[in-house]
């Protein structure tokens, strides 16, 4: 059961601009999509054009039939989190008080803590993210940071 779309002059405005201006590809190309609908193109005309399979047109419909131009506009970015998350506080202050000379050294001490193995790049990472200064070289790793800022001023 197919049921026919109408679509409001201030829609077809919306689409028309935004399927070139809208900051985000997916966003446009799902504009496009619909102002193509708007002009009557059949919809294996309009998923060769957008360049889409016919399931996906069908899905865009949908979402604009259900949740209007604002459902097109949203779009969800998959965003892991590591498993290193949770334990940010509890690892931002040992490090704090007790902070690694090297990478591997943290590296080290993080699986000691948590249980969970990263490899050095990872933990550099998170380290970087949470903000736990590292030591620029060996000599460094002795010295504070308000003491290497003396040194440098």
């Amino acid at each position: 059961m197919t049921t026919k779309l109408e679509f409001l002059p201030e829609d077809i405005k919306v689409f028309n601009d935004e399927r070139f201006s809208h900051p985000i590809p997916l966003v446009q190309r799902r504009m496009e999509a619909l102002w193509l609908k708007s002009n009557d193109l059949p919809h294996a005309q309009i998923a060769n054009i957008v360049d889409i399979c016919d399931n996906t047109l069908t899905v865009y419909l949908q979402l604009y039939r259900d949740k209007g131009i604002d459902g097109l506009r949203t779009v969800y970015f998959n965003q892991p989190q590591s498993e290193l998350c949770t334990h940010t506080t509890t690892l931002e202050k040992y490090f704090k008080e007790h902070p690694p000379a090297t990478i591997k050294q943290a590296q080290h001490e993080i699986e000691t803590i948590t249980g969970i193995k990263r490899s050095e790049t990872q933990v550099r990472a998170f380290l970087k993210k949470t903000l736990v200064e590292m030591p620029k070289n060996r000599n460094d790793a002795s010295k504070s940071k308000s003491d290497r800022t003396r040194e440098i001023s």
